[in-house]
């Protein structure tokens, strides 16, 4: 990568990581993104609803367009207390994901493809709310609507030597939701808790079903973490009447995760029924799974080994959520990840940031899968 380009590079990262936005408010961070595609490339901006993306038109209209994604918001930590000269300059919201070093990296993309023609366009995503996994559902249209025959990305990931290439075969990342369960019974007088109606005993037996349903072997991952949960307001002299009980629900297959959630909701419901409690939940925070086509990964691997960057297939999923798996329900693609550093603090901590060291070994990866000619159709086509 040309280094002037790279030090522009950096400063934008670092400037991005000054100025963090939650998910769906990442409007800052999108004017900055683009002022800076504006200034520095000729690259055609499409503006969209919450998100946009940056196009390299290709010479050869008969080649597959292919395209990258960026994620842009941040998260609620606060990073106010660091060190770092480009630290966090929003109370209580930080890059703490390093999606400041995936959008730097997409616009690093962006300035090496503007110094030579391409054959096949590029479409350089950039989408908000991966956080919540509201954004790719919307920017996933455009596969369809642009015949984007291929989708890429990456995801720094710390615990590994610093420009390693991790893998999957096939699933790569699970599904995932939040589920809040709300009870409604009667409070009383905590001398007389026989005159209400408590909800902490049913909030109690739900998550004791819970452990149960985990505990029967079935071969694939099903996972459910307790992320919040209370009953009063913690009165000495009041017996609760209120509570709720909020879930993360994971799986390796979607149908497994519904399954799970229809199971707790039952149970939930029924146990409340019997005490006279009426229950309401919701859903939020939907991820799909992100399944990695085998032409796609194929094309990753080809790319790392012409650069003769290391790989390795990772032992077992990364747990995490990612809402990249929208694109790959539309067309042949992959998610990769590059090692941040085998001591790196990790994602989601305080003491994580980015590590600018991997923005070319993911510039050099996107560039190579370009170069690559091969047509590989979407799922979509392959199905009709």
């Amino acid at each position: 990568m040309d280094k002037g380009n790279l030090s522009k590079i950096i400063r934008l990262r670092h400037e991005l990581h000054r100025h963090p936005e939650l998910s769906l408010s990442e409007t800052g961070t999108a004017e900055r993104i683009k002022r800076f595609l504006k200034d520095n490339t000729a690259l055609a901006i499409e503006e969209r609803d919450g998100w946009f993306c940056a196009v390299k038109k290709g010479t050869d209209p008969k080649s597959a367009a292919v395209a990258f994604r960026a994620d842009m918001d941040a998260l609620p930590i606060d990073e106010t207390g660091s060190k770092l000269p480009y630290a966090s300059a929003v109370p209580g919201v930080s890059h703490k994901c390093g999606h400041d070093g995936h959008s730097a990296a997409l616009c690093a993309l962006a300035l090496e493809l503007d110094r030579v023609p391409a054959e096949r366009t590029v479409y350089l995503i950039f989408q908000g709310a991966e956080e919540i996994g509201e954004g790719a559902k919307k920017a996933a249209l455009l596969i369809k609507e642009k015949g984007i025959r291929e989708i890429y990305a990456f995801h720094n990931l710390s615990g590994y030597p610093v420009g390693k290439i991790l893998y999957r075969t096939g699933l790569t990342q699970p599904s995932s939701e939040g589920v809040t369960i709300r009870f409604y019974g009667r409070q009383s007088h905590a001398s007389a808790p026989e005159d209400g109606r408590n909800p902490s005993l049913v909030i109690a037996r739900t998550v004791l079903r819970i452990q149960e349903f985990l505990a029967v072997p079935r071969g694939k991952m099903v996972l459910c973490t307790v992320v919040g949960m209370n009953a009063g307001n913690g009165d000495f002299g009041i017996s609760a009447g209120e509570g709720s009980l909020m879930l993360t629900l994971r799986a390796e297959e979607e149908q497994d995760l519904k399954k799970m959630e229809k199971e707790i909701l039952s149970f939930a419901g029924e146990e409340a029924e019997k005490e006279g409690i009426r229950t309401a939940s919701s859903v939020t925070d939907y991820f799909p799974e992100t399944r990695n086509s085998e032409e796609g990964l194929e094309k990753v691997l080809r790319a790392a080994g012409r650069l003769h960057l290391p790989a390795e297939e990772m032992a077992s999923l990364w747990r995490a959520s990612e809402d990249f798996g929208y694109y790959l329900k539309e067309c042949s693609g992959a998610m990769f990840y590059i090692g941040n550093g085998e001591d790196w603090p990790a994602l989601h901590t305080e003491g994580y940031d980015f590590n600018d060291r991997i923005l070319e070994t993911a510039v050099a990866l996107f560039l190579e899968i370009i170069k690559e000619q091969e047509t590989v159709f979407c799922r979509t086509d392959r199905e009709e």
